[in-house]
């Protein structure tokens, strides 16, 4: 009898390691290309579903240890990339041109620091190889031309139809406070803050983009109502803070995406625990496990836990967030394991199909 090939019980280690991010085995994942002898050791091709950099000495930890743990004893390298795909988006529409995925990041309220995150999550992306674009869509209340250090430029159209986004840090972005005084208060009804919207999003020359981050208005009115029906969402995150006040209106945002059928990719929890930078005191100001309990409620992830730091505000009210400016600090990879737990998320989340079915016309002869 043929003895069984080494490389298939490595194989069958590698598939059976659950990725910490995803929740599920690289074998349910499809992640394991190839597995390949390479010396006195052996080579496997992984490719994942969400953006991989700075992921690679992780990953590469969590495989040894699954072999030694199946009895190999031999030393393993990895080719790690990432394949992200377009995934499917509410019924009746379709993906946005080049866009693959649009990912909403909303709270039931204002206040609780939802434009913070929602940039660093586009910055993180960004910083992990992938392509990200970011869409102010809160007309009232602009942040992100200050947040990234852009309050100052105007975006430029080439063709007097469409806008070129600014850049910063990576990403493209825009915002109506690109276009208006920063004074000017925008006293515009519902339809025209809608109509607004629509336009930013879909006269921008974005290109070709992974993500594009929606960094919607706070509450879950008709503003809000109207664009989860229009724009074609892959995901929506929900920002909170841990008491029950902003729990109670968080709520309500999570079950307004849920009338519309946009999938809830999960919840963050801001404002989580406050350390003291003198003493290392640790306070939950605001109360904890909110998040959590939210989460576990509505059968949705708990996306991340982000602390309260005087140096996130002063980092964003500079132009430079956490994770531009900060990228090493235990504040900073707070953000970047939420916007990986994120992306691997909305991953396990089902493809786009409407590519693969042929367009039907029908035509009078």
């Amino acid at each position: 009898m043929t003895p069984e090939p080494p490389q298939n019980a490595v194989r069958a280690a590698l598939d059976a390691y659950i990725d910490p991010y995803l929740g599920e085995t690289l074998g349910s994942a499809q992640a394991v290309r190839g597995v390949r002898a390479d010396g006195a050791g052996y080579r496997a091709q992984i490719v994942l579903g969400y953006p991989v950099g700075g992921y690679r000495d992780e990953l590469a930890a969590g495989l040894a240890a699954a072999l030694a743990a199946a009895g190999i004893q031999a030393p393993l390298a990895i080719e790690l990339e990432s394949a992200i795909g377009t995934h499917a988006v509410q019924r009746g529409l379709k993906p946005l041109g080049e866009i693959k995925n649009i990912v909403a990041v909303a709270s039931g309220k204002g206040g609780v620091g939802k434009s913070t995150v929602a940039v660093n999550l586009a910055l993180a992306w960004a910083g992990q190889g992938a392509r990200v674009g970011i869409l102010d869509a809160d007309i009232y209340g602009p942040s992100q031309p200050l947040m990234l250090g852009l309050a100052a430029q105007r975006p430029a159209s080439a063709d007097g139809k469409h806008l070129t986004p600014l850049v910063a840090h990576g990403v493209s972005a825009m915002s109506i406070g690109f276009l208006v005084d920063a004074e000017q208060p925008m006293v515009w009804r519902g339809p025209m803050v809608t109509q607004a919207l629509t336009q930013l999003l879909g006269e921008t020359q974005w290109g070709a983009l992974d993500y594009l981050v929606v960094d919607m208005p706070p509450g879950t009115g008709d503003i809000q109502l109207t664009l989860a029906q229009r724009v074609p969402v892959a995901g929506a995150v929900i920002v909170t803070t841990p008491q029950d006040i902003a729990l109670a209106d968080a709520r309500k945002g999570l079950k307004m995406f849920e009338k519309v059928a946009v999938p809830v990719l999960g919840v963050v929890e801001n404002m989580s625990v406050h350390i003291c930078p003198q003493c290392g005191h640790t306070e939950h100001i605001f109360g904890a496990g909110g998040g959590a309990r939210m989460a576990a409620q509505y059968g949705v992830k708990l996306l991340g836990e982000l602390p309260l730091d005087a140096r996130i505000r002063e980092e964003a009210d500079g132009g430079r967030p956490t994770v531009i400016a900060a990228p090493d600090s235990p504040r900073a990879r707070c953000y970047l394991e939420m916007a990986r737990r994120t992306a691997a998320a909305l991953a396990v989340r089902a493809r786009d199909r409407s590519s693969v079915f042929p367009k039907i016309v029908i035509e009078e002869t």
